[in-house]
């Protein structure tokens, strides 16, 4: 497969002469060290590269000064630190190369959330631009392939999800989103807090994934995986601080019988959700309400994709009311409120909003998802 280029590149070529460091942080794999070395190469760039997941490497910044970083870039300009949520000290590191060498590019990445945000929060504020890549979207494949291309590829998406490795991988796909899947869940999050408890946490994965499109209780969660519900709740946190799942909180603003405290967790990536449960079966050989949930979890994880893609972030809902009126996905922005029904089969997605909500909200925006209709909703046109 030939590189794909990223939506985010332009931003981060345009931010990287300004003094600040850019710190590009997402799930493993998704081709952060990819992307860096495209822009590298593309804009003519001499680096200083920096593996953090060397110990050698790691080693140099204990006890960082401005002449050590003098000495660690000689004449050059751009430095990238590769997984440099691995160093223990990278927010004062990288505070100290901002404040005294205004004039060195400084590219940074991490594989999670777990440590690299929280380690440069405080240090770098005002002195970094944040960006967060995760697998290959549908506009990026459609602008390196074409947007019919893509289209014929959906099923294939739903399956095996849209991580660059198992995209290129061809007939060996299978091996490698299950090779894939077992490393990047878990290589980050037992490590973190002291986790003695792997295959609780690959049990509670397997729920989730059997639950993607409907409403998580973390007391059901604790009950089915034999925890309390309170490390149910603690291992969900870390496995959205890690890119695997997101979640929806219920909306409800306006109306007695709105579910308020309920939520939905949906995968970033299809490919992952069907390799931790161990079917990667074609679609044809699904029944319709799973190959609907599929459906509905690759089209807000794109939306999600496209929000991050173009540094937007509005608050994201589901709708349900006590009665059983429903609705699939909301925004809220400065703009109001927009609400959609995600259907996989084009016959279904027709109508108006539910009564109720229409009540409710008659200035909101109404529209459905299907595949004959996805690319708005991916693009946000």
């Amino acid at each position: 497969m030939n590189y794909i280029k990223r939506k985010i590149e332009p931003e981060i070529i345009r931010l990287m002469s300004k003094g600040k460091a850019i710190v590009v942080y997402g799930p493993r794999q998704s081709g952060k060290t990819t992307m860096l070395k495209h822009i590298i190469e593309e804009n003519g760039l001499d680096a200083v590269w920096l593996d953090a997941d060397l110990l050698d490497v790691r080693e140099l910044f204990s006890g960082m000064s401005p002449e050590k970083w003098r000495n660690i870039l000689g004449e050059k300009k751009t430095v990238v630190i590769d997984e440099a949520q691995r160093i223990e000290n990278i927010g004062l590191a990288l505070k100290i190369l901002v404040d005294n060498m205004s004039d060195v590019r400084i590219l940074v990445t991490g594989s999670s959330a777990l440590d690299l945000r929280n380690r440069t929060e405080e240090a770098l504020t005002g002195r970094k631009f944040d960006f967060l890549l995760l697998p290959l979207s549908f506009e990026e494949f459609s602008a390196a392939n074409g947007e019919l291309s893509e289209m014929r590829e959906i099923e294939s998406r739903l399956v095996y999800g849209s991580y660059p490795d198992v995209v290129a991988s061809g007939i060996d796909r299978d091996r490698t989103l299950t090779s894939l899947a077992s490393s990047y869940l878990y290589k980050d999050i037992l490590a973190a807090d002291g986790m003695a408890k792997p295959a609780a946490l690959d049990k509670l994965v397997r729920a989730l994934a059997f639950q993607i499109g409907c409403e998580v209780s973390y007391q059901e969660l604790a009950a089915i995986v034999g925890i309390d519900r309170k490390t149910a709740e603690k291992y969900v946190n870390l496995l959205k601080r890690c890119f695997v799942v997101f979640e929806l909180g219920a909306y409800a603003r306006n109306l007695r019988n709105e579910i308020k405290k309920s939520r939905k967790i949906y995968f970033f990536d299809n490919g992952i959700r069907n390799a931790v449960i161990g079917n990667l079966l074609p679609l044809s050989s699904r029944a319709g309400d799973e190959i609907g949930h599929l459906w509905e979890n690759y089209c807000l994880a794109e939306r999600y994709k496209r929000n991050a893609n173009i540094a937007v972030s509005p608050r994201s809902y589901f709708w349900r009311t006590k009665s059983g009126q429903e609705i699939d996905y909301l925004e809220e922005d400065a703009g109001g409120l927009s609400a959609w029904e995600v259907k996989w089969n084009p016959s279904k997605a027709q109508g108006a909003a539910p009564g109720a909500f229409r009540t409710a909200y008659p200035s909101s925006k109404w529209g459905f998802v299907s595949p004959g209709n996805c690319v708005h909703f991916f693009r946000g046109s």
